[in-house]
């Protein structure tokens, strides 16, 4: 009876290798059979690795996204306050004409409806305004690059509002400002990193 002969049932038992548990390499101290695991910033290695906290200049952007809004909800009403003054002096002027720069006689109440018209839209369209860039100050949060690419676009219409609002009041200069600081902050790195970090 040899001690190697695999088919001897009274031997000691063998073990092919590559089976079972695995090998303990050369040196390796019994009980821990494996490197301990790396201690880094978590995650695997090689995956990109993004900020857990947003950016100060990312929160800045979110806030004069809020505040772009707050400004168009001004002109809505403004622009609200317009369509009412002119039903109001088109009912103490109606029936009457106007003369235009050219020497034509027009009629005043088309004037009126005209000037309702004009400022009607101008108060939807910064209503429409208000919201989109409410969505898009409330999705920095768990938002992706779109949220930064659409928060640039947004500005940019900010900017062009803001220099057509400049009548009211100096507030379109306000938003101006706001939109042009708003493209600068989302267009650093750091927003940058921010909505392309991985999310699990």
């Amino acid at each position: 009876m040899s001690f190697g002969d695999q088919n001897n049932p009274y031997g000691a038992p063998q073990q092919a290798p590559g089976y079972g548990y695995p090998q303990q390499p050369q040196g390796a101290q019994p009980g821990q059979p494996y490197a301990a695991y790396p201690q880094g910033q978590g995650g695997y290695a090689g995956a990109p690795q993004g900020p857990q906290v947003m950016p100060g200049v990312t929160k800045a952007a979110r806030i004069m996204l809020y505040a772009i809004a707050a400004v168009h909800v001004i002109v809505a009403g403004l622009c609200a306050a317009g369509v009412a003054a002119i039903s109001d002096a088109k009912k103490t002027h109606s029936g009457g004409t106007v003369t235009t720069a050219q020497g034509d006689t027009v009629d005043a109440d088309t004037v009126f409806d005209a000037g309702k018209g004009v400022f009607a839209f101008l108060a939807a369209l910064a209503v429409i305004f208000a919201v989109i860039g409410i969505i898009l100050a409330v999705r920095y949060a768990k938002g992706g690059n779109g949220v930064r690419v659409g928060s640039i676009v947004y500005a940019a219409f900010g900017i062009i509002s803001g220099l057509v609002c400049i009548i009211f009041y100096g507030i379109g200069l306000v938003g101006l400002i706001l939109s042009i600081l708003v493209i600068v902050f989302a267009a650093k790195q750091a927003s940058n990193e921010w909505f392309r970090r991985p999310r699990y």
